[in-house]
């Protein structure tokens, strides 16, 4: 069993046992446990993967580390553990930053059973960073994910390796942190770097502000091509719905009119919805005063709402429980930027069926 298949049933064993599960105890046995035996650990084996690892250090006699994933009679994953109802944070690695310094491990693993955070030293040497260079979540499984977790399998492991690769998404996540803080908001820097390679005059207070609007727009439009390129095939395979022209039994509204704005809208909102469910689940109902998208073509299931109607201001809505929140959108790849509130909103559905 190969595993992608693996993770995806123990991600449908979390679905269903997640909110029972409101102790350390019963997240190590109904999750975590698994999830060591889904990367080829056995855990019933002592030498391989010791329960309640102990290391004395300095005044601290008999603190224990929840696991310890052993290779060659030597201590190679320091694992802590906390109920799946925890939110995790540096508050709770205190054992794993005091037996990182003390044991060969060079690799630690804080938990709830849902998100594993991944650690390493990069930055000192046998002294675990304060961030972890991965982080991985049983409620949303991406490729990516699973091409990462292949090297910390009992049969991939090969920490040299993983080290490497620890410091490549470290840099790649402060990478991403830059360009997006960029494309949000040009710096001067970065607007003066793009203007010096296509203008030849002075760089003026004026053109300098010109300039920087257009960045935000060429980045904007960029960010929109690339990702409808890579949809193509999600979208061609998920068609709006046919209009029904019947509700509760008469005629709707003639007037109300499917905006090309609103189709374009549509499609990125389903793009993102896309990461975590079947794109054709996504499907639009437009009104007069706005337009419905929804999961399951369910109207208690609105994902989100488009507000184009209003002359020179649109906005997007999104929902938390029942309350909308709108936001004010000068662009419509700005969506984007509200991608965390529609997924959020698919779990908060998901965690009702």
């Amino acid at each position: 069993m190969e595993l992608a298949a693996r993770l995806t049933a123990l991600h449908e064993r979390t679905q269903q046992h997640r909110e029972i599960l409101l102790t350390e105890e019963a997240a190590k046995n109904a999750l975590i446990m698994p999830f060591l035996q889904t990367l080829g650990y056995d855990v019933f084996n002592p030498a391989e993967v010791v329960p309640e690892f102990t290391a004395d250090i300095g005044t601290k006699k008999g603190e224990k580390v929840d696991y310890a994933i052993c290779r060659d009679g030597k201590v190679s994953i320091l694992v802590e553990c906390k109920p799946s109802s925890a939110e995790l944070s540096l508050n709770h690695a205190g054992q794993l930053f005091r037996y990182f310094s003390v044991t060969d491990a060079r690799l630690a693993i804080l938990t709830n059973g849902v998100v594993y955070q991944f650690y390493s030293d990069i930055d000192k040497p046998n002294k675990m960073d304060d961030n972890p260079f991965f982080v991985f979540s049983m409620d949303t499984i991406r490729k990516a994910d699973i091409r990462i977790l292949e090297q910390f399998t009992k049969a991939g492991f090969d920490i040299d390796k993983i080290v490497q690769e620890a410091g490549n998404l470290k840099l790649e996540s402060q990478i991403k942190s830059v360009l997006e803080a960029e494309f949000a908001e040009p710096s001067e820097e970065f607007v003066k770097l793009i203007a010096g390679r296509v203008h030849n005059g002075r760089l003026t207070a004026a053109v300098k502000d010109n300039f920087q609007r257009l960045v935000a727009g060429s980045v904007s439009s960029i960010i929109r091509n690339s990702v409808n390129d890579r949809i193509t095939s999600a979208l061609a395979a998920s068609t709006l719905p046919e209009p029904d022209n019947t509700a509760n039994g008469s005629v709707q509204d003639e007037a109300i009119v499917t905006t090309p704005e609103e189709i374009s809208g549509f499609h990125i909102v389903q793009a993102i919805a896309s990461r975590m469910v079947d794109p054709k689940r996504i499907v639009m109902r437009d009104a007069k005063s706005y337009c419905a998208i929804l999961l399951d073509d369910n109207n208690r299931k609105t994902l989100a709402r488009l507000h184009f109607n209003g002359i020179n201001t649109k906005y997007l809505g999104t929902f938390t429980d029942k309350e909308e929140t709108r936001h004010t959108l000068d662009d419509l790849t700005q969506i984007y930027q509200h991608a965390a509130a529609i997924e959020a909103r698919i779990k908060e559905f998901d965690a009702t069926e």
